[in-house]
């Protein structure tokens, strides 16, 4: 692990975990804590509001199919297609992922109070994005567990959501990047109570 005083403002945290593994609950526990979050699913999202390039460049690559009748971007039509094929899977990433970093790290030099950023990078593996960050944090979680999970929160079936995990990383290859390691697969006030310790971690008062 890399020094956590090393450098210059706060310490770069990255957190990553599979889909549907809890990322969310734990940043959003971070925050409470006074961590600054740095969020690229958010970002994800900002990159392809109507209007933006990033829509305009996602239209001229797949088509106007892509889009719901609002002329916003219609995320589950795109989500089937590029799950199904490989190859536009790695064509949308190519499009996406350098708007999505760059946004980020724009967030990430901002100044402020915080005791560290943590920035929520769930393809953190995948692309080897922020190799800068003083540590990386994986919200880990049973493969099953996040199937059940994804089948309830996005109403797909068990093949779609095993073809989901599947595209990502695996959960060793995540675990064997970890500095530390925040386990989901209890009630949300054990998760809590792991998040508040690894707060502690990380300022150095535990």
């Amino acid at each position: 692990m890399k020094r956590l005083d090393a450098g210059n403002g706060p310490r770069l945290v990255a957190l990553t975990g599979g889909v549907a593994s809890g990322k969310t609950a734990v940043s959003d526990r971070l925050a409470q804590l006074g961590a600054r979050i740095v969020d690229t699913d958010l970002i994800a999202r900002q990159v392809v509001a109507p209007g933006t390039p990033g829509l305009d460049a996602l239209v001229e690559a797949f088509g106007e199919e892509v889009l719901d009748p609002s002329g916003a971007l219609d995320r589950a039509a795109l989500r089937q297609r590029v799950f199904a094929d490989p190859e536009q899977r790695r064509r949308l990433d190519a499009l996406l992922h350098p708007r999505i970093e760059q946004a980020a790290r724009e967030q990430i030099a901002e100044p402020g109070p915080a005791p560290y950023v943590v920035v929520v990078v769930p393809l953190l593996i995948e692309t080897g994005v922020f190799p800068e960050a003083d540590c990386v944090v994986v919200v880990d979680v049973d493969p099953e567990i996040q199937i059940e999970r994804l089948i309830a929160r996005d109403g797909i079936d068990r093949e779609q959501a095993q073809r989901m995990l599947a595209a990502q990383a695996t959960r060793a290859q995540r675990l064997a990047r970890a500095d530390h390691v925040i386990d989901n697969s209890g009630t949300l006030a054990e998760l809590e109570a792991e998040v508040d310790r690894l707060h502690l971690r990380l300022c150095g008062k535990l």
